[in-house]
């Protein structure tokens, strides 16, 4: 392929002074950092974009994939629940779509094992977008410059694959380099000492279990409710409450959810799959309380809570 078929997302001044390699007292932890590059077509990128953002892809030309995932907030909207066409309400809170090509699976509950078969799902669901194939297609092949772009990358033109695949491609460099980042790639001093504080006990108190590796989380499922009834006590439970068991049907996939990545997180507010959780705050107590077992000091939460703003993209502070 030519080079100039190809776009090399550099970190840029970022990594200006790190090494390619991680610095050697951090290669045994827990989380790891995003690569210093990534490779895409940068054409099939732009026209990942252009879908990304058209309402054209909804029923009533109303709603793109950007009115729920908003990249000017974390790739998310910041609302407990999104809305969608006709203005109806979804059931469950909308992940950030920042960094998702790095999760193991797409959706809380996982029911899509990839980012190619996800942007499928919104445009079929009667809530979000309400639409089909059958309306989507001759609305985007009326277009000219869609024509010209699908034919460029794809010998088929505008089929639902390839706009998925578009999508997708899109989505994969939607990355977001924190300053924890380049703590990991041997810059000691990007983060503060509280900072670092906060990531120790981060660490000690087993938050790390669950958040960790590249994406510091996303790469696993875990039960919403270790150490404790969490609907019960919550109450008004929904059929999105139960989680992985939707999709598979065993009983031990009850309340178990694809545990969210903490990248950003101090911006994507509100918390937990259904939203019910406002703040910060709120979600280290529960989450020490449900699925750690334990009380956690306010001084502590305080610290955690300022280690978790070095995972804020360095765009996004």
């Amino acid at each position: 392929m030519k080079k100039n078929h190809l776009i090399i997302l550099l970190i840029g001044t970022l990594f200006l002074s790190a090494s390619s390699l991680l610095a050697e007292n951090l290669t045994q932890e827990p989380i790891r950092p995003l690569p210093t590059k990534i490779v895409l077509n940068p054409a099939k990128v732009e026209l990942g974009r252009q879908l990304f953002h058209d309402v054209r892809l909804s029923g009533d030309d109303t709603i793109s994939c950007a009115s729920c995932h908003s990249l000017t907030s974390a790739g998310v909207d910041n609302l407990v629940h999104s809305v969608g066409i006709r203005n109806q309400t979804g059931a469950v809170n909308a992940p950030t779509v920042f960094n998702s090509g790095y999760n193991f699976r797409q959706f809380w509950d996982g029911r899509a094992a990839t980012l190619e078969e996800q942007a499928a799902g919104p445009i079929h669901n009667p809530i979000e977008m309400d639409a089909s194939w059958a309306r989507v297609l001759p609305k985007l092949r009326a277009d000219a410059d869609y024509v010209k772009a699908f034919s460029a990358h794809y010998s088929d033109g505008i089929q639902p694959k390839n706009i998925q695949d578009a999508i997708a491609t899109f989505e994969r460099s939607l990355i977001t380099y924190s300053r924890f980042d380049r703590y990991l790639y041997g810059d000691t001093n990007a983060i503060t000492e509280r900072e670092k504080e906060g990531y120790r006990l981060f660490k000690s108190y087993g938050c790390i279990a669950c958040h960790q590796g590249i994406n510091i989380g996303g790469n696993l499922y875990q039960k919403l409710g270790f150490f404790g009834d969490f609907f019960a006590d919550r109450g008004s439970i929904t059929k999105p409450d139960l989680g992985r068991y939707n999709v598979t049907e065993q009983e031990s996939d009850r309340h178990r959810f694809k545990v969210p990545s903490l990248r950003n997180i101090a911006r994507t507010e509100p918390y937990f799959h259904d939203g019910s959780i406002p703040d910060l705050q709120t979600a280290v107590a529960i989450m020490a309380r449900y699925q750690l077992g334990r009380s956690i000091p306010a001084e502590h939460v305080d610290l955690i809570i300022t280690f978790l703003h070095a995972l804020n993209g360095v765009d996004h502070e």
